[in-house]
């Protein structure tokens, strides 16, 4: 039995959504976040980071979405959400897995860093680190973001069936990238493209998703 090492409100919803659409039995062992929405320490006892997710197959024990996607897919797939093993599909597959993590993840980051830092300082100086931070996020990240959201606006225009690779089915760029997707569109919703907003709401009419939903529990990037 897998189980899953669930933190609320993370990345491990992606995991569920792929396990349930495998129909692979699992079992959630779950976490909630601290008050300052930290992992708690007991996931350190899984894993030495202690992050989510994590999860737990006989004596594996696997942490990283993008290795516990790819992983899943190869092990329980059985040729179900397989990427073309070649062409443009195999390689929109292979970079849109790694770009979600490796690429538009960090600024995403960086935009809730930039948020929280004005509001965690103290009272008399929060003007002025409002006003730095707001000029950081137009001048670095602005850009950035225009950038990321025009190349996955136009490369979700070119895919006849609305999922990364091309195929009839969700691969595992889909469950790499639906996760920033989705907290862009219930985040900032003025920065979401139509064909990001499309895709969100493609992958929320998922039966698997909306059943990983019911399992996983609270999840704020759900809502549209």
């Amino acid at each position: 039995m897998i189980v899953v090492h669930h933190l609320n409100n993370s990345r491990s919803q992606r995991v569920l959504w792929l396990l349930e659409e495998l129909q692979v039995p699992y079992e959630i062992k779950r976490y909630e976040r601290t008050a300052d929405q930290r992992a708690p320490k007991e996931l350190l006892e899984i894993s030495p980071l202690g992050k989510s997710p994590v999860i737990t197959d006989d004596l594996v024990t696997l942490a990283e979405s993008g290795a516990i996607v790819e992983y899943l897919i190869s092990k329980y797939g059985n040729g179900k959400l397989q990427a073309p093993a070649s062409g443009p599909g195999y390689l929109d597959n292979l970079y849109y897995t790694h770009y979600a993590e490796g690429s538009l993840m960090p600024i995403l980051v960086q935009k809730i860093i930039f948020d929280i830092v004005p509001q965690k300082t103290p009272f008399l100086i929060r003007p002025l680190a409002n006003m730095i931070f707001s000029n950081l996020d137009t001048q670095l990240l602005q850009p950035e973001f225009k950038k990321h959201f025009d190349m996955i606006e136009s490369h979700l225009a070119t895919v006849k069936t609305g999922w990364f690779a091309g195929g009839d089915e969700p691969t595992a760029a889909d469950f790499q990238m639906a996760f920033p997707l989705e907290a862009i569109v219930a985040s900032a919703p003025t920065l979401a493209t139509p064909k990001i907003v499309e895709y969100v709401e493609r992958v929320h009419a998922r039966p698997a998703y909306k059943t990983a939903l019911d399992k996983g529990g609270e999840y704020a990037y759900a809502k549209m």
